[in-house]
């Protein structure tokens, strides 16, 4: 009898872990809801010459399949001081990013799920110092980050991003262009819905 009772008990135990596991993979239809802090350093040719910088970056993002998902992403302006020659100044840059995102483990029974994803970016930039004008600009973005469920609906985030962001700009009347390439890495939370 004691046999049976523990056999019962270690019967729903397993399937208890097993419902519960199921319901921690990505499926079409989700919503994502993810919330980081970020620094974002340049990389490119302009690098020497622009300071890293902190901030808070999100995304929204639906599942359109198991393994699929796009997600609308953006941060807050993240305000860069910088140095050419003797000219000393600041400006604020704020990307906006349309990524498609692809969840190998998407659909299975996976507390990890990382992900790799491609899109593009338009990164907006204002506030720069006096003498200088930098262009809004397109680019091409890539990222890989990981998603580690808690529970059903909250998991923690970790990502790192690379954008190929090439800026013209004028400064003092002299107009060139900043090979900026932003590396962003970050962690947070992402709520699913």
């Amino acid at each position: 009898m004691i046999r049976n009772k523990l056999l019962l008990a270690a019967i729903v135990a397993g399937s208890t872990v097993t419902v519960s596991q199921a319901a921690l993979a990505y499926q079409a239809g989700d919503f994502l809801l993810r919330g980081d802090i970020a620094k974002t350093s340049p990389e490119g040719d302009a690098s020497d010459n622009i300071e890293s910088e902190n901030g808070f970056v999100g995304s929204v993002g639906y599942m359109v399949h198991d393994k699929l998902g796009v997600t609308l992403g953006s941060s807050e302006e993240f305000e860069h001081e910088f140095s050419a020659g003797d000219y000393e100044g600041s400006f604020e840059q704020q990307p906006i990013d349309l990524m498609v995102q692809y969840y190998p483990l998407g659909g299975l029974d996976a507390r990890v799920q990382p992900y790799v994803g491609v899109g593009a970016n338009y990164t907006r930039f204002s506030g720069e110092s006096d003498d200088l004008n930098i262009d809004n600009t397109w680019a091409a973005k890539g990222e890989l980050g990981v998603d580690l469920f808690v529970t059903k609906n909250f998991a923690f985030n970790g990502f790192a991003s690379y954008t190929d962001l090439d800026a013209d700009y004028s400064l003092a009347g002299v107009s060139d262009e900043a090979d900026v390439d932003p590396l962003t890495v970050g962690g947070g939370v992402t709520f699913r819905f």
